[in-house]
């Protein structure tokens, strides 16, 4: 199948999640031409405008910069439907009304190519009802296409066609949207609310039945249904505060009405503490009031018998929370046989989750696996439904919920499917998923594209290759593994935890970079799961330091500096690959690779600063050396003030300096940590294919390393003018004097010391710089107690 080649795609409605979409398209690059009603008075445009507008102002931003809402083509009904001869892909975002949509659809016929994709995003209207009001010609080439809010962050996409659309429509859709969009695609039928809805939001009604049940508080519930059991942190209600009560109660509307033959629907009545909250107008955090309010610092939660607010802050009981830590089949197992409410109330949520997901399945899903992935991508859990019972146990489970069906127990009398007890040991094998439908296990779709993720994301039982122990290892210890999937290309994956640099990583990446030097094309530094690199490991420099201060670190500093430099400059090529955290000793590891490849959602940054230090591994001589590369040629380093060279690096001093992360790849780019040539890709599981194929490019293309060369600093004038600055931000209250003393450091460094403008130095003189105020620093009690505070509570200390 050759490549959908999408050369514009048009977004249909500038509403909230138009808008969004709108916007992660410029995100990846794509071009894209967003419409809406002309507007009866001013400019026809003014709707959409608005709307791109507003795109700046949204927390978490929908854009990577948000200067990129201006490649948001801005087009009205009225006056621009040409545009859509040249889209190849429309998607159509407008309000759920389909009278409205068949309007629309009429108006815009004429103007799609006869090969573009007309797509809907929506999640509650019947794409087969929406396909029948089409023009005929269109409904090949029309499907459902269901983004979840927001669109940049969720990775989950569901995918429905209908009984007229052409299969290799759906194909290239799913290509597109996998490899241009970077999300995770999942096929749904054309069922009310698709499968993540649908099963996620009776799990909501569920789990909100069970509260009732148990008589728990919204604050208790939150603390056992977030990351203790493998689910978003914020847990239930302070998740259902987020995404707003009237968005929540809208969703529950839909469920009740597409779903009213349901054998589950009794539980889909309105809840009366979600109906009192919605008469009071309180709908969450957009009203600064819901299931929680906060006044001060102090966390208040609804209460429904009074109708006001009443302290929280409660926490689960600590035998429940041990429970939670223990393996799935004797976790499951604690939790059904405690006599604890809290732990009574887990297993009825999960057993719940057991009893709908096997009831439905069949129809709405093709497999097993496809509500598991869903309910994963969707809704953040860790594992979905099936996963989980099966690797507690499928038989011995299954009895569970049975005998809770037949005792009344359970939240609907239905019994579970008699697939369940033919003697699987679960739904998940290495043969495929279980698909009731089908009556047979159904393997991953085999398209292209998932020949560019080496380990593609796959559900618990499906025997996928673990990138652990996968390929061939060439030497592995406690702190790193190198190995090597083709004999072509080392990859290096460090094995601590976040990814952290201490001395055996560094002497492990000096190992690969030997190895990739001696025998093969180039070195990509990448690991599967966690950030990139969160920085430097601390603790591990606690012994040395304990021992004989700052100056016993000053190896440790100087080995890491040396890597970075032989990193640069070794004759083979390496790559970066990054995806999350990039921090610290991360981001310096990164600059100084021969080039990046990092996922859309890397936050890069050199952020030494809130454990007051400055950074060590390189990342000042790196900023100090873009800002004299970056100086015009034909320029020089004429005059005296050090005005040339501060214009180049003063964001880069400003985000050393107040420890600034870049919070898109996109962003990285502006403030030099990824610099052009460096690749940014939408999908974090095609980055390891990305990388190799560009270590193995520049390989091919003849790489050398670049020249080692001198290069001009700014000196104490400039270092004086960085100064004056901090000084007013001291005097202001806006830094401590602390803050002062590590920024005065990082300009030293970034402008030479003292020495004039213009002095020609390297980069071995500046690390010497950086490992002085370094290893100064750590002895300094201000930066210890910044330190300890980082190592005893994982948060900033400012002092």
């Amino acid at each position: 199948m050759s490549r959908f080649n999408v050369r514009k795609v048009a977004v249909l409605g500038a509403g909230v999640m138009g808008a969004q979409i709108a916007a992660h398209l410029v995100n990846c690059k794509v071009p894209v031409v967003l419409f809406d009603l002309p507007a009866k008075e001013g400019p026809k445009n003014s709707i959409v405008t608005k709307a791109v507008e507003g795109l700046k102002k949204l927390k978490p931003s929908p854009l990577g910069v948000t200067d990129d809402a201006a490649l948001i083509q801005q087009a009205n009904y009225e006056e621009h439907l040409e545009e859509l001869r040249g889209c190849d892909l429309i998607i159509e975002a407008i309000a759920e009304r389909l009278d409205w949509k068949e309007d629309l659809y009429k108006k815009i016929a004429p103007f799609v190519n006869d090969k573009a994709i007309l797509a809907t995003n929506t999640s509650g209207l019947s794409i087969t009802a929406m396909a029948n009001v089409l023009p005929e010609q269109l409904r090949s080439r029309f499907l459902g296409i269901h983004f979840f809010n927001p669109p940049r962050y969720m990775y989950l996409v569901e995918l429905i066609p209908t009984q007229y659309t052409d299969a290799t429509v759906v194909d290239q859709l799913e290509a597109f949207v996998t490899t241009a969009v970077g999300k995770g695609v999942v096929r749904c039928e054309d069922s009310p609310n698709f499968i993540a809805n649908r099963v996620g939001v009776a799990g909501l009604m569920f789990t909100m039945i069970e509260v009732k049940n148990f008589g728990l508080g919204y604050d208790v519930v939150d603390d056992l249904t977030g990351k203790k059991m493998g689910r978003a942190s914020s847990g239930t209600y302070r998740t259902c505060d987020v995404v707003g009560i009237d968005t929540m109660a809208h969703v529950i509307k839909t469920l009740q009405t597409g779903c009213a033959a349901d054998p589950f629907a009794a539980a889909f009545a309105m809840p009366a503490d979600v109906q009192a909250l919605l008469d009071k107008g309180n709908f969450g955090q957009k009203t600064k009031a819901g299931f929680y309010k906060k006044d001060g610092k102090a966390i208040f939660q609804f209460d429904l018998k009074s109708g006001d607010y009443i302290p929280g802050g409660n926490k689960a009981d600590k035998e429940v929370t041990d429970i939670l830590k223990k393996p799935a089949a004797e976790r499951v197992k604690l939790l059904r046989e405690s006599s604890n409410p809290q732990a009574q109330f887990i297993w009825a949520m999960l057993r719940n989750a057991f009893h709908y997901a096997a009831v439905t399945v069949e129809g709405i899903a093709d497999t097993c696996r496809d509500v598991d992935l869903a309910l994963r991508w969707g809704y953040g859990m860790k594992q979905g439904p099936f996963e989980l019972w099966q690797q507690a146990g499928w038989k011995q489970v299954a009895e569970w919920v049975k005998a809770d069906i037949d005792a009344g127990k359970a939240i609907c009398s239905a019994p579970l499917p008699a697939w369940v007890f033919d003697g699987r040991e679960g739904v998940h094998t290495a043969e495929g998923s279980w698909s009731p439908a089908k009556k047979t296990y159904v393997p991953q779709r085999d398209l292209p594209v998932y020949k560019r993720q080496f380990f593609r994301e796959d559900v618990f039982g499906s025997g996928a290759v673990d990138a652990a122990v996968a390929g061939k290892t060439l030497f592995e210890d406690a702190a790193i593994r190198l190995w090597t999937l083709d004999d072509e290309v080392v990859i290096a994956s460090i094995k601590s935890k976040m990814h952290t640099i201490s001395a055996e990583v560094t002497a492990g990446l000096t190992k690969g970079l030997e190895l990739a030097e001696a025998g093969y094309k180039g070195l990509v530094i990448w690991s599967q799961d966690g950030p990139f690199s969160a920085g430097a490991d601390l603790q591990s420099m606690m012994p040395a330091f304990m021992q004989g201060g700052g100056k016993a670190i000053a190896p440790f500093e100087k080995a890491l500096q040396d890597f970075m430099l032989s990193l640069r400059y070794s004759n083979v090529p390496s790559v970066a690959a990054m995806h999350g955290l990039a921090l610290g000793g991360g981001c310096e590891l990164a600059v100084h690779a021969s080039r990046r490849v990092a996922a859309m959602e890397s936050y890069v940054g050199l952020v030494e600063v809130g454990v007051g230090l400055i950074p060590g591994g390189g990342g000042l001589a790196y900023l100090a050396r873009r800002a004299a590369e970056q100086l015009e040629p034909s320029k020089g380093v004429s005059g005296q003030t050090g005005g040339d060279l501060i214009g180049f690096m003063k964001e880069g001093f400003q985000a050393a300096a107040m420890a600034k992360v870049a919070t898109s790849a996109i962003e990285a780019k502006k403030f030099g940590y990824l610099v052009d040539g460096d690749v940014i890709v939408p999908n974090k599981d095609e980055l390891l294919h990305v990388a190799i194929a560009q270590v193995k490019a520049m390989y091919e293309s003849g790489y050398r390393a670049p020249a080692k060369k001198l290069f001009p600093v700014a000196g104490r004038s400039a270092k004086a003018t960085l100064q004056s600055s901090l000084i007013n931000m001291r005097d202001g209250g806006f830094i401590s004097q602390h803050d002062y003393h590590i920024s005065s450091c990082i300009a030293d460094v970034l402008t030479g010391g003292d020495v004039d403008y213009g002095t020609l130095v390297s980069e071995e003189y500046l690390h010497a710089l950086e490992r002085k105020h370094f290893c100064s620093l750590l002895d300094n009690p201000k930066t210890q107690e910044r330190i300890m505070g980082m190592l005893s509570t994982g948060k900033p200390v400012r002092n």
